[in-house]
Parts: structure tokens; C-alpha cells; sequence
């Protein structure tokens, strides 16, 4: 995979951005915001499992699986009154998990500029989508080793 070439996941998640006017690219943040996936049980009394994203403005915090097969599971947790930082994080989940380790380390690590939003959100926000792609992919090359 080269720098432009993209899973289809995330590849379809920037292409659904980039379709739009860039008002609308924020509703459809929003809406990722709101379709952050439930935690599964095993995570959701052990806040000491997850890693803070430390260059967020909000206080996000993610684990990263990495299963017998290579396959990746991200987890995300984020307040709902951090629609932004939320929804970055719901696209990262949403377009990461079960893609294949090596999919993940290859990634761009400027994904979160691709989707057109920079016009529309603070660079501080973009900065903190791309730290936490740099940790999951931190996290992945740990569990994956």
C-alpha cells in the first residue's frame, strides 16, 4: 500500500467527507460522533486498560487489540460534550477495526487531513485526530511484536 492507496473502510469514510460542502462535513462529523461504538463489558470498568490521548483537548482514551489472526480492534472512549474530538475517534474505529495489522501500520499518518475538514476545525483539532492515529499505530506495532 502506498501513501495514497487507503483500505477501503477509510477510503470510503474520505470519500463520504470529501463529497461534501464543507458545512456539511461537519454534520457528518457530528454523526460519526454519535456512532461511536458501546464498549464491550471486558472494557468498560477497567478505565486503567485504555491509554489517554494526551494532544487532545478532550480527554479521549483508546486500547488496541490485536488478534491471533493479525486482525486489529480499536476502542475509543469520548465524552458526548467533545462532538469533534468524538467523532475523530469514531472514525478511526469505525475504519481501522478488523483491518490487518500491517493495513494499520501503513496507514498515512496524515489520514485525519485527507477528509477536507481543516477548513472547517481547528489545526489543534486535526493534530489531535493524527496523534491518535500515531498511538494506535504505536499500539498496534507493541501487541502485534
Amino acid at each position: 500500500m502506498n501513501a495514497t492507496e487507503l483500505p477501503d473502510s477509510l477510503a470510503e469514510i474520505r470519500d463520504d467527507f470529501l463529497d461534501l460542502e464543507v458545512k456539511e462535513r461537519l454534520q457528518l462529523l457530528l454523526e460519526f460522533s454519535n456512532e461511536l461504538p458501546e464498549l464491550p463489558e471486558r472494557y468498560r470498568d477497567h478505565p486503567d486498560l485504555f491509554e489517554r490521548v494526551e494532544e487532545c483537548q478532550s480527554p479521549i482514551f483508546i486500547v488496541v487489540e490485536v488478534d491471533a489472526d493479525s486482525a486489529v480492534h480499536l476502542f475509543a472512549t469520548a465524552p458526548a460534550e467533545a462532538p469533534t474530538t468524538r467523532g475523530f475517534a469514531s472514525i478511526l474505529v469505525q475504519g481501522i477495526d478488523g483491518l490487518a495489522a500491517s493495513q494499520v501500520l501503513e496507514l498515512a499518518d496524515d489520514y485525519p487531513s485527507m477528509l477536507g475538514l481543516t477548513a472547517a476545525v481547528s489545526p489543534l483539532r486535526i493534530r489531535g485526530m493524527t496523534a491518535m492515529l500515531a498511538r494506535i499505530k504505536r499500539q498496534v506495532r507493541e501487541r502485534a511484536a
